[in-house]
Parts: C-alpha cells; sequence; structure tokens
C-alpha cells in the first residue's frame, strides 16, 4: 500500500520531461528494455539517461535487472497502480459503486 510519502516519492520523480519520457517509453514496451535501446528513445546523453533512471528507480516506478552485459529496465506497473489507487482512494466521498 502506498502511503503519502511514497506518492510525494513518486510524483516528484515523474514530474520532470526526460523522466517522464523515459517511464512512458517503458510502459509503451510493456516488457524490459536495454538501457541503450532507451538512449535512442529519449535521445539523451548516457550520463543523463542514467541520472534519471537512477531517481526513478528510488522512486520505485522503474526496475533493473542485469542480463549478461546488458542492463534491462522496465516499468513498475504494481507501483504505479498502488498510486493510482491512493489518489483516487477517496473519490466522490466514497459515494462509486465497487
Amino acid at each position: 500500500m502506498i502511503e503519502s510519502e511514497q506518492a510525494v516519492a513518486i510524483l516528484g520523480a515523474l514530474a520532470h520531461e526526460t523522466r517522464l519520457a523515459v517511464f512512458r517509453t517503458l510502459v509503451r514496451a510493456g516488457e524490459p528494455v536495454p538501457a541503450g535501446a532507451l538512449l535512442h528513445e529519449v535521445d539523451v546523453p548516457a550520463t543523463t539517461l542514467s541520472f534519471h533512471l537512477k531517481a526513478l528507480k528510488e522512486a520505485g516506478v522503474v526496475s533493473c535487472r542485469r542480463e549478461g552485459r546488458s542492463l534491462l529496465y522496465a516499468a513498475d506497473m504494481s507501483t504505479m497502480g498502488g498510486l493510482l489507487r491512493f489518489l483516487t482512494e477517496d473519490c466522490c466521498r466514497g459515494l462509486t459503486k465497487k
């Protein structure tokens, strides 16, 4: 369950044009993407991409795993689902049908 502090961290991480572009690219891919492919998609220098990926990983919206010599990144949809539940938890004062 997402708490207020984590929600702020996630929203803060996504509140940057490059990080949002990276996250959206990973969501569209629907599977882990090598860092090199992300470089071409978002068109930023490697050090810039690394900086933004670190912020997204720390916020918990992106995961990373090593496969051989490659780092593969993926959007963490369970975290995003938790954020959406947190943001809409009290929607319509609880009057919506479930």
